[in-house]
C-alpha cells in the first residue's frame, strides 16, 4: 500500500505564526517590509462551487478563500501560513489575484502599508452575511479605534482605504 504524497506547501519567509492578541493564531512579520511587500500564496485543498456547496462545515476550523472564478481554497487542507491573517477593520494586508504561467488563479498575499518586524499581519475579510444573519453573528475583534464591530463589509465605506480594500469583494464576503 503506498501513501498519497501531500503536496508541500510553499514557505512563507517574511511571516511566522504564533498567538494573536486578537483571535487564536496571528501572522507577524519576520523584518521590516515596505509596502507591496509579497507575503506569500493562499494554498489549500480546492473546491468548485458543486464540492462546496456538498460540504458540511460544521464543526470545523475552516480558511476558505473564495475567488472571483468560483473555485474556493480551503487552507487548512495543506495551506501555510497566510491562513493565519486575522481580520483587522484597519489592515495593513491584502489579498490580490493573480494568474500564473499555467493560467491558474492565485491568491497573493501582500502589505498594504509598511510594517515592522513583529507586528501582527491583517486584511479586511468584508464578509457578506447571504443567510441574513445579522453583524452580531460575526463578532470583530481588532480593537482599532474605529472598529465596524463586525467582520462583516461595511454597508458603505467610510474611508478611502475601506473602499479599496473591499472594492474586490466577492459575492460570498471574500477578498478577490
Amino acid at each position: 500500500m503506498t501513501k498519497a504524497r501531500q503536496k508541500k506547501s510553499s514557505p512563507t519567509p517574511y511571516l511566522r505564526v504564533a498567538q494573536s492578541g486578537v483571535h487564536g493564531l496571528g501572522a507577524f512579520a519576520t523584518r521590516d517590509l515596505p509596502a507591496f511587500s509579497f507575503l506569500g500564496l493562499y494554498e489549500g485543498r480546492r473546491y468548485s462551487p458543486a464540492e462546496i456547496a456538498a460540504r458540511d462545515w460544521n464543526d470545523q476550523l475552516t480558511y476558505l478563500f473564495t475567488l472571483s472564478n468560483g473555485e474556493t481554497i480551503d487552507g487548512a487542507k495543506g495551506g501555510n501560513g497566510t491562513r493565519h491573517l486575522n481580520h483587522s477593520c484597519e489592515p495593513n494586508c491584502e489579498a490580490v489575484e493573480e494568474y500564473d504561467e499555467a493560467g491558474r488563479l492565485l491568491l497573493k498575499f501582500q502589505t498594504l502599508v509598511a510594517v515592522e518586524a513583529g507586528d501582527e499581519l491583517f486584511i479586511d475579510y468584508c464578509l457578506t452575511a447571504d443567510d441574513g444573519s445579522p453583524a452580531s453573528a460575526y463578532p470583530c475583534h481588532c480593537g482599532v479605534s474605529h472598529c465596524r464591530g463586525s467582520m462583516l463589509a461595511p454597508v458603505e465605506a467610510e474611508t478611502e482605504v475601506e473602499a479599496a480594500v473591499c472594492a474586490s469583494t466577492d459575492e460570498d464576503g471574500l477578498r478577490a
